[in-house]
């Protein structure tokens, strides 16, 4: 597979008449729910929803698309009607790091900051090695959430998981808690040329002392935009989407959730730990890359991180 554009504006919308296409010309009457009319953002351009009675509508696709500012309680709702969800095709990836690199930029995170984690496995000895993206999970009954004692740490209806970081207390009992590691503590000041107003949706601006985990940023789907881990990556091993309505997307092909994860025969990292995380992958199978594809264009010092970790990788063959 060809590597695609980075800043290709066709994969930075959550286009809603793709979605469409695989469940059907009517949108979800949740996303009209969530969203509040403004009519300065009409564009002309109409689609159609099912309204609270059951009843097909043709609104403004500016009415949908456009999101005001949440409230602190609308925030830990989250979108009504709403259940996300990411499958990761691990056939796919190359290690490419542009998940990496964009989710950083996105959270405006520090250059020696990662959020999203991109490991090189083998599960047995018999087995090849695979790249393995690592976001946070998102669980459905996340550990976190179950030790914060201030409720710092919350999920959402739509089963995002936040962290508001003015309640944190920097106790670390969430960063004890995962079992996928997914959570870090911040020791350093926050930018002070970053000027945005705080909220938990964001994590902008930056705060010290505080923890830290991948957010899938809901205030970018409410308008309508995937998360930039996802429309960066060049091969499309991202996809991200509703399980209510039975979609996930990478930004150029879309698919019924449940036929992925059915047919591709997916699973849940670490399932036997009863968090039940929204984020599911593919197999390895049929892989588009070689191994060592990745390994190119690293720097030095994470060249070498991964010839250890190669190293400790018995009978690795590529």
């Amino acid at each position: 597979m060809e590597d695609k554009k980075e800043g290709e504006s066709s994969r930075r919308k959550f286009l809603l008449k793709n979605i469409g296409a695989v469940a059907g010309t009517v949108v979800g009457a949740s996303l009209l729910a969530a969203c509040k009319h403004n009519d300065s953002a009409e564009t002309g351009e109409k689609m159609k929803l099912l309204d609270t009675n059951g009843k097909l509508v043709e609104v403004d696709r500016g009415h949908v698309l456009c999101c005001s500012a949440p409230t602190s309680k609308e925030v830990r709702k989250g979108i009504p009607g709403r259940h996300f969800v990411m499958v990761i095709d691990l056939s796919r990836c190359r290690n490419a790091r542009k998940c990496v690199s964009s989710c950083s930029k996105m959270h405006m995170l520090p250059a020696n900051h990662e959020w999203i984690k991109v490991f090189l496995m083998q599960d047995s000895e018999d087995t090849p090695p695979y790249w393995f993206p690592k976001p946070c999970f998102h669980c459905e009954t996340p550990p976190c959430v179950n030790v914060c004692p201030v409720g710092a740490t919350f999920k959402r209806e739509d089963g995002i998981v936040l962290v508001d970081n003015e309640r944190c207390i920097g106790c670390k009992f969430c960063m004890t808690a995962c079992p996928y590691s997914s959570r870090v503590f911040n020791w350093e000041e926050p930018d002070p040329a970053i000027k945005a107003k705080y909220s938990p949706e964001s994590s902008v601006p930056q705060k010290n002392w505080y923890s830290r985990e991948m957010r899938l940023l809901p205030g970018y789907v409410c308008q309508g935009e995937l998360p930039d881990c996802v429309t960066a990556c060049p091969n499309g091993v991202i996809f991200f989407g509703d399980k209510n309505e039975d979609v996930v997307t990478n930004g150029t092909e879309s698919f019924r959730f449940s036929e992925m994860v059915n047919k591709k025969a997916a699973y849940r990292y670490m399932e036997e730990l009863g968090t039940r995380p929204n984020v599911y992958y593919l197999p390895y199978v049929d892989r588009l890359f070689p191994v060592e594809r990745g390994m190119q264009d690293l720097s030095d010092d994470m060249k070498k991180a991964y010839q250890v970790k190669r190293a400790h990788l018995k009978k690795f063959k590529i």
